[in-house]
């Protein structure tokens, strides 16, 4: 298994690749679409970080949709002092999929990076998504590890690189079918310009998903690259962002991801090879993740609050083997019992411990390899 150097890697594993230095003589321009919904407060510190990026030409575009607080007025103000910055505001609010898609068709960027108003990118982080796009010009789509934070004051993020890992698109999509889950939260992916011109806008079919779909769409006519080793954006969770409101809700989760891979292979995803195998691996998984939070939930003695019933109703009709599956069968073992059954019992509470375990090292796995 090699890494040439301009080359396609076609591999399912984690491949460190080496870094070179920045050319100096190429500063590209990098499109950073800001959309904004009464993110007033937010933009002094969202804007700053992109226009400070270095060895790229930064067009910050940021789209006002709308907003009732000074978000307009604020954005105005870095249009009339820097002119990489430039205003679209919207009459009516679109909601943020038509605000991006606005800014999309204005972005004139060789690569394009969409930052939530309450997001921040990196220092360094769009120069170093340059570097990995050029050494591998089949790659469409680069990401990193992306920071969360709660405070009100930004972490120190890390800037050194370890690494490079590089997916044929195929891959990496048969990947997200076997995980069934995004892994990628947004502001530190960065998109090809000419891959953004193929594949289109952000759907409209979706709720709230549109970027996880839009990632898979991505890798449908592209391979995928990541920074290993470096934060590449912080984001910003708090009580008011879409990532906690919206599609909020474990079964509306579920029916939203499955939508998303139905569009995936009613799109450019039923071009791949194995794409019948591929999405039905996607159906699977949800399948199993619906049966395991039916688990989850007698474990847990969470029946009462948790919508087994329609847990169950959501694999059966996702994936028709579904009663073949080992999580079928731990749920009717505990369907079986009840919800009296003492938490001592052993197999019960080794399946409680097991389970956690395997959340947290599923989530370090993703820490370390973005997967």
């Amino acid at each position: 298994m090699s890494t040439s150097p301009r080359g396609r890697l076609h591999t399912r594993a984690y491949v460190p690749a080496p870094v070179p230095s920045l050319r100096p003589e190429r500063e590209p321009t990098v499109s950073i679409i800001i959309p904004c919904y009464n993110y007033a407060r937010f933009l002094p510190e969202s804007v700053p970080s992109a226009l400070s990026q270095v060895g790229i030409r930064p067009e910050v575009i940021i789209v006002n949709d709308a907003s009732t607080d000074d978000s307009g007025a604020v954005a105005d103000a870095y249009a009339a002092e820097d002119p990489r910055v430039t205003v679209i505001h919207h009459r009516t609010n679109t909601g943020h999929v038509v605000a991006f898609n606005d800014g999309l068709a204005a972005a004139s960027g060789e690569f394009i990076v969409r930052l939530d108003a309450d997001d921040l990118l990196t220092p360094g982080s769009a120069a170093r998504a340059v570097a990995l796009f050029d050494e591998f010009p089949a790659v469409g789509l680069v990401y990193g590890h992306p920071r969360h934070f709660e405070e009100s004051n930004p972490p120190a993020p890390r800037t050194a690189v370890r690494g490079w890992s590089v997916w044929s698109g195929a891959d990496w999509i048969a990947e997200r079918c076997r995980k069934g889950v995004n892994c990628i939260t947004t502001p530190e992916a960065v998109v090809r310009g000419s891959v953004a011109r193929r594949i289109g806008p952000l759907s409209t079919r979706l709720r709230y998903a549109q970027d996880m779909e839009y990632w898979l769409r991505g890798a449908a006519v592209s391979d995928v690259g990541r920074i290993d080793g470096a934060d590449q954006a912080l984001h910003r969770d708090h009580s008011a962002s879409m990532s906690v409101n919206d599609g909020s809700g474990q079964l509306a989760d579920l029916i939203e991801r499955r939508e998303v891979f139905d569009v995936l292979f009613d799109g450019p995803g039923q071009e791949l090879p194995e794409a019948g195998a591929m999405h039905d691996e996607a159906r699977r998984s949800l399948a199993a993740n619906a049966l395991w939070l039916a688990v989850h939930a007698y474990d847990r003695r969470l029946t009462g609050s948790v919508e087994v019933d329609a847990l169950v109703e959501f694999a059966l009709t996702t994936y028709p083997g579904s009663r073949e599956l080992p999580q079928w069968r731990a749920l009717r073992r505990r369907q079986r019992v009840g919800e009296r059954w003492s938490p001592l019992v052993p197999s019960f509470m080794a399946s409680v411990v097991w389970n956690k375990a395997q959340r947290k090292l599923r989530y370090r796995q993703w820490t370390r390899t973005g997967v």
